[in-house]
């Protein structure tokens, strides 16, 4: 059986987890700073008040699916070496990739696509998460789905479990 390379393993099984648990305590924990993040001019929302209860409700769902993304990229993988397995799970997580920087969109509509996508010069905490390291793991994941540092026979051996 094929062994994942490392620099994989860090990426996967820690970094991106951990840095959804950031992502999950701070959407839940902090809700008014989190959404400060994401408006245009911070200073039109009071980073102490209570967001409304649908807001808060929805970052608390959040939160939630932040928690779950993080245990099910941990645990699944952790638990098995089986290139399949991990090609299935991280092409399901590059989709979700797409579309958590589709959620950007209405911000890049507001402050400019180029803005939001383009410009990491110009990005605040909330837009390095959002999408400086949703690039980083979707590179990450095409990186691994096409068989960068897998070796040469990481597709051959794939091909004759299936």
């Amino acid at each position: 059986m094929q062994t994942i390379p490392i620099i994989y393993k860090l990426f996967f099984l820690y970094i991106e987890p951990i840095s959804a648990i950031v992502g999950s305590c701070y959407a839940g924990g902090k809700p008014a700073a989190y959404l400060n993040f994401l408006a245009k001019n911070p200073s039109i929302i009071d980073a102490n008040a209570v967001p409304p209860t649908p807001t808060l409700i929805s970052l608390y769902q959040l939160s939630n699916l932040y928690f779950l993304f993080a245990l099910n990229e941990h645990i699944v993988l952790n638990s098995t070496n089986s290139i399949k397995t991990w090609r299935r799970l991280l092409f399901c997580l590059l989709l979700a990739d797409f579309g958590h920087l589709g959620t950007m969109w209405p911000l890049a509509l507001e402050k400019g696509v180029q803005e939001v996508y383009l410009n990491p010069m110009g990005w605040n905490a909330m837009e390095w998460g959002s999408v400086g390291f949703v690039y980083a793991g979707a590179t990450m994941r095409l990186a691994f789905l096409f068989g960068l540092g897998m070796g040469g026979q990481g597709r051959a051996m794939e091909a004759k479990r299936e």
